[in-house]
């Protein structure tokens, strides 16, 4: 009987043995229990839900600023913050002016933008837009929402006579990254007039700070079309439209086309890699991936620990959490190439993590 106990509770051990070891998987090892971020509301309903988990693992509180991708990567180029997050990559500009020296680019996810209209009588996916009528609404070439383009691709649609109301980004904004990205690649005259950026200068209407600023104009202006992160039209009970994408298929936003975007056969090591108007059939044509930005040269050895772990949480357990909020999680080569980036992190020329 004893003999039974003893192997028993030799069995319980190594049970709760490699239970612990999992809970502290990606956890600090140097005492750090708050840690600071800023940047892109674009994934902050998941990163909200998983920096709740992590303190949950892990005891460590993680603030997070939901204030823009432009706002982050200010931040942690004055090193205010423990990192950034942006849906857009840093300019060149923008890298040489950080502070703290080069910035890692870790992707976490990557996520459709939505563009969402209030168009009385129109339900959600019923209205359909092609890459050009987008570009010139958003050019302001088309006004009404009774204009024979739009009438051209939605036979069956009862179309009001009513003027569209153009909804930006007031702010600078990974998300507008994405959708002025997407303008430039299907739009000669988007690209030389506007541009690509966090922020641009808009030809119209009304801006919105945040995802939910533009949620919340589109809500409230009939005849108001706008482009957030497709958890926030969710949430916000928002119509979108479907988009036809490069292979001239018509689709809504969704997990499913979002990770068909994010299916690139060759990565570039950096991951500072744009995944707008895909060629893959099955891709949704406004998507992008998020990152954390992370300098690669770190002076405090706590924080930069707490900084590795963080991240290396977020890309291998907390995956889990990103399906379920309509986010694509990183697979294969994708994610195996954002672990490397994190194995870059250093204090004063040594590897944080081996």
């Amino acid at each position: 009987m004893m003999k039974l106990t003893s192997m028993t509770a030799a069995l319980l051990f190594t049970a709760l043995s490699a239970a612990a070891g999992q809970a502290l998987a990606g956890c600090p090892t140097k005492g750090v229990k708050e840690l600071t971020g800023a940047g892109a509301t674009f994934p902050y309903p998941l990163y909200s839900k998983m920096f709740s988990e992590y303190d949950k693992a892990c005891g460590v509180k993680v603030n997070y600023q939901s204030i823009g991708s432009g706002g982050g990567i200010r931040q942690l180029s004055e090193m205010t913050v423990d990192f950034g997050a942006s849906d857009g990559i840093m300019e060149d500009k923008q890298k040489a002016d950080a502070k703290g020296g080069a910035v890692l680019h870790i992707p976490t996810v990557a996520g459709a933008t939505a563009v969402v209209i209030n168009l009385p009588g129109v339900k959600s996916g019923q209205l359909k837009l092609t890459p050009d009528v987008l570009a010139d609404i958003y050019l302001k070439k088309i006004t009404n929402w009774n204009d024979k383009r739009i009438a051209a691709v939605n036979a069956g649609v009862k179309l009001p006579d009513l003027t569209i109301a153009v909804v930006h980004r007031s702010d600078g904004s990974g998300t507008t990254f994405i959708f002025t990205n997407y303008l430039s690649k299907i739009s000669t005259e988007w690209k030389d007039k506007v541009g690509s950026s966090t922020s641009v200068n808009w030809p119209g209407d009304v801006g919105g700070k945040g995802n939910e600023g533009v949620a919340n104009s589109v809500k409230q202006i009939p005849g108001a079309i706008g482009y957030v992160e497709v958890a926030y039209a969710k949430q916000n009970k928002i119509p979108w439209v479907q988009l036809q994408n490069k292979a001239k298929k018509f689709l809504e936003p969704s997990l499913e086309g979002a990770e068909a975007a994010a299916e690139i056969p060759t990565l570039p090591d950096n991951m500072e890699v744009v995944i707008t108007d895909s060629a893959n059939p099955n891709a949704y044509p406004i998507t992008g991936f998020t990152w954390l930005l992370i300098y690669e040269n770190q002076a405090d050895a706590a924080k930069a620990d707490a900084v590795a772990q963080l991240a290396s949480w977020m890309i291998t357990d907390g995956q889990k959490f990103a399906a379920p909020l309509d986010y694509a999680p990183l697979k294969g080569v994708a994610q195996k190439k954002a672990m490397a980036l994190v194995k870059k992190i250093k204090v004063n020329g040594a590897l944080v993590m081996k």
